[in-house]
C-alpha cells in the first residue's frame, strides 16, 4: 500500500504562513524554515510590546503631568499627592491629554488643589 501524506492540509498550512510574511526581506518572505521562524518571532515581539507600549505611555503620560504641573510652580509628585488628598478622580492619561489640549482645565484642576 503507497505512503498516504495530508499533502492538501500542509500546503494550506505552508501558505498560511508564507502569506502573512508576504512583506519580508529576502528568505524571510518565501523560504518555509525561515519565513516559520520569523512569523513565530514577530508574534513573540507582538506579544511583548503589547505590555511595553503601556508602559511607555504611562511613563509619557507623566512626563507631559510633570512638565505642566511645573509651569505653576508644583512637581508631579506634590500635584499627584494633592489630588488624591482631594479625592480628585482623575487618571494620568486625562491629565495628560488636559495639559496638552485645554491648558485653562489643567491650571483650574492646578488651582483647586493648592
Amino acid at each position: 500500500m503507497p505512503r498516504s501524506v495530508n499533502a492538501v492540509a500542509s500546503r494550506a498550512r505552508r501558505k498560511k504562513i508564507l502569506k502573512k510574511t508576504r512583506g519580508y526581506f529576502l528568505a524571510r518572505r518565501n523560504v518555509w524554515t525561515v519565513a516559520k521562524n520569523t512569523y513565530e518571532k514577530g508574534l513573540t515581539y507582538a506579544y511583548r510590546d503589547r505590555k511595553a507600549k503601556k508602559r511607555s505611555f504611562r511613563a509619557l503620560w507623566i512626563q507631559r503631568i510633570n512638565a505642566a504641573a511645573r509651569q505653576y510652580g508644583m512637581t508631579y509628585s506634590q500635584f499627584m499627592g494633592r489630588l488624591s488628598k482631594q479625592n480628585i478622580g482623575l487618571n494620568r492619561k486625562v491629565l495628560a491629554d488636559l495639559a496638552m489640549n485645554n491648558p485653562q482645565a489643567f491650571e483650574a484642576i492646578i488651582n483647586s488643589v493648592k
